[in-house]
């Protein structure tokens, strides 16, 4: 379904100004935006995203992911093709670079907001993931799937790439819980080169979202000799831990997909190497993903004590008493 995008303006010569992203796009008439599915059609900007389902599936909240929100629940989770990012690596890049040459794909299927919500009451999700691909650009949609979530008793989560602007999140956000921030690296040039994008934005937005109180979850995969040097790992941490050091960490093993499918699977070694400087820089809560039996564990910050036993992405012990370590009573951070 076509609609008009929200967050745009007129430009000169009949082009329009996109303020959904960081890329702020002006778009000529006729044209797409980097995203592929927002068109200057006649002076109007118009998404093609809106309501075009290309997946729809019951995930683990732990799935996204998410270790410290609604652990042990599971989330519905949507998506619709595109992505404002062209990264070589992604691992669901069928779908995130499905538009091509300004032309948004075809697939999908149409699905109004009551009917997601209705599907994720009656699988007994307890939120909707906007997941996948970027939810930024399917933003209408996705705000109006939120707010007839949150009418129905349902939390709503972001799994993204943090490319959003500040007014895209202060018009979301009363409506937005928990999101998954996907910081891929803390160089620029690596941003531009892989991303075709910038670091700075990303950073604002992580800053952002915890200064509207939406849970904030951090996500970097590993790939061998694009982000896997100690300064480059310490410096995420350490930003991190600038911003909150109460911010889960996720880092996420690597496997060749894509334009990398040559590349080597990052060494498990490096995935704890990552997690002891995590914890050396302060944060609480570090995890390793992707690597089964490494690292999956919520400790305590006080006591250093087990409280959530992870396998995969299934709880099989939770210790947690209101939130809190039932041996030496340090709250831990979170919703539960």
């Amino acid at each position: 379904m076509i609609r008009e995008a929200m967050l745009a303006g007129a430009g000169d010569g009949g082009r329009v100004v996109c303020r959904l992203c960081a890329h702020r796009c002006i778009v000529a008439p006729g044209k797409f935006g980097t995203c592929g599915v927002r068109e200057n059609r006649g002076g109007t900007l118009v998404t093609h995203a809106y309501g075009a389902i290309i997946a729809a599936h019951v995930d683990p909240i732990e799935k996204k992911p998410l270790y410290h929100f609604l652990p042990g629940t599971t989330s519905f989770s949507i998506a619709a093709a595109g992505c404002n990012f062209r990264c070589g690596f992604c691992q669901n890049w069928e779908i995130s670079q499905a538009p091509r040459e300004g032309r948004p794909s075809g697939r999908g299927r149409d699905m109004v907001p009551e009917e997601v919500v209705r599907a994720a009451l009656d699988q007994g999700c307890r939120s909707i993931s906007y997941t996948y691909t970027e939810p930024t650009i399917f933003f209408e949609y996705a705000l109006e799937t939120a707010q007839a979530a949150r009418a129905a008793g349902l939390a709503n989560v972001f799994v993204t790439n943090g490319y959003m602007t500040a007014e895209a999140l202060d018009v979301f956000h009363p409506r937005l819980d928990a999101a998954n921030v996907d910081l891929k690296a803390f160089r620029d040039e690596t941003y531009k080169k892989v991303c075709g994008a910038r670091l700075e934005p990303v950073l604002d937005s992580i800053r952002h979202m915890r200064t509207l109180g939406i849970w904030v979850e951090v996500t970097t995969l590993v790939v061998p000799g694009m982000n896997d040097g100690d300064d480059e790992l310490r410096a995420i941490a350490r930003f991190l831990a600038g911003v909150d050091p109460a911010i889960p960490w996720h880092i996420s093993r690597f496997h060749p997909d894509y334009e990398y499918a040559g590349a080597q699977p990052t060494p498990v070694a490096t995935l704890r190497r990552a997690l002891a400087i995590g914890r050396e820089e302060g944060l609480a809560y570090v995890y390793v993903g992707n690597a089964a039996g490494e690292g999956e564990d919520t400790l305590c910050p006080g006591c250093g004590r087990t409280l959530i036993r992870r396998r995969g992405f299934g709880i099989e012990s939770d210790e947690l008493v209101a939130g809190k370590c039932p041996f030496c009573g340090t709250a831990i951070a979170g919703k539960f």
